[in-house]
C-alpha cells in the first residue's frame, strides 16, 4: 500500500485574525464558522457581511452567493489534497491502485479536519439529495483529477485501458460518494472502519479490471453484511 502522508489542513483557523486583506479564505472562514457557532446558514449576504464588518462589494469579489460560496468550500478541500499529493515526489510513480488509495486517504483526511461543517451540510434532510449540489465543481475537478493522474494510458494496466477513461473516472466519482456516506456514519475510533472500506472498495475495483475478483468480492460483501449488524 501506498504511504500516505499525514496532512494538517483546515479550512478554519483555531484562531481568527484579522486580515489586512480581505480574501477568499478570510470569507469561507467567517462562513463555516457561522454555520458551526449558530447552527444555521446566513439568512441573507447583507446580514452576513453586516455581522462581520466587511463590505458586500468585498463578499461579491469572491462569490456570487452563498451556493457559489458553499461549493468553493469544497473546492479548497479537494485542492488541499491534490497539493499535498503533487508535493509527494513518489506519488507519480504508483501504481493508479496506490494513487486511488493515496487520493482517497489523504481526501478523508481532509475532510475528517473539516468533519463538523460536512456533516452539517450534508445531513441536512430537509434538503435531500440537493445538498450535493454543492459538489458539482468537486465532482468536475475530481473526475478530471483521476483521468489525467489515476486512469492514464501510461499508468494504467491493460485491462484497465479497455475501458474508457470517463467511465473510470465516473465509477471512482460513484465509488467516493459511497465512501463518504460510510464515513459520515463511521463511530469507529480514529475512522478504521473507513479506511478498511477504502482499501477493500479499492481493491475490489482494481481487480475487477485486473485478475480474479472473486475473492475480493465475497470479502467486501461479508464486511459490508458486518457492519450492518454493529
Amino acid at each position: 500500500m501506498a504511504t500516505v502522508k499525514k496532512t494538517t489542513t483546515k479550512i478554519i483557523p483555531d484562531v481568527m485574525v484579522e486580515p489586512t486583506v480581505i480574501d477568499d479564505n478570510y470569507i469561507i472562514t467567517l462562513y463555516m464558522e457561522h454555520v458551526l457557532m449558530g447552527e444555521h446558514e446566513p439568512k441573507t449576504i447583507y446580514a452576513f457581511c453586516k455581522n462581520n464588518n466587511i463590505e458586500e462589494s468585498d463578499f461579491y469579489s469572491f462569490f456570487g452567493s452563498f451556493d457559489g460560496l458553499k461549493q468553493e468550500i469544497w473546492n479548497k478541500f479537494l485542492e488541499n489534497t491534490i497539493t499535498t499529493l503533487h508535493n509527494d515526489a513518489s506519488f507519480g510513480s504508483y501504481s493508479p491502485k496506490n494513487k486511488l488509495l493515496t487520493l482517497y486517504f489523504t481526501l478523508f483526511e481532509v475532510l475528517t479536519l473539516n468533519r463538523s461543517y460536512v456533516l452539517y451540510v450534508l445531513k441536512d434532510n430537509t434538503k435531500g439529495m440537493n445538498n450535493l449540489m454543492q459538489l458539482k465543481q468537486f465532482r468536475m475537478t475530481f473526475k478530471e483529477f483521476i483521468k489525467n493522474h489515476v486512469a492514464t494510458e501510461e499508468s494504467a494496466n491493460k485491462t484497465v485501458s479497455k475501458f474508457t477513461t470517463p467511465a473510470y473516472s465516473e465509477g471512482a466519482w460513484i465509488q467516493f460518494l459511497l465512501i463518504l456516506k460510510y464515513w459520515m456514519d463511521d463511530n469507529s475510533k480514529g475512522f478504521e472502519r473507513t479506511d478498511i472500506i477504502i482499501e477493500k472498495s479499492v481493491n475490489t475495483v482494481v481487480d475487477l479490471l485486473d485478475s480474479k475478483p472473486l475473492e475480493n468480492i465475497i470479502d467486501l460483501g461479508k464486511f459490508l453484511w458486518s457492519e450492518r449488524k454493529m
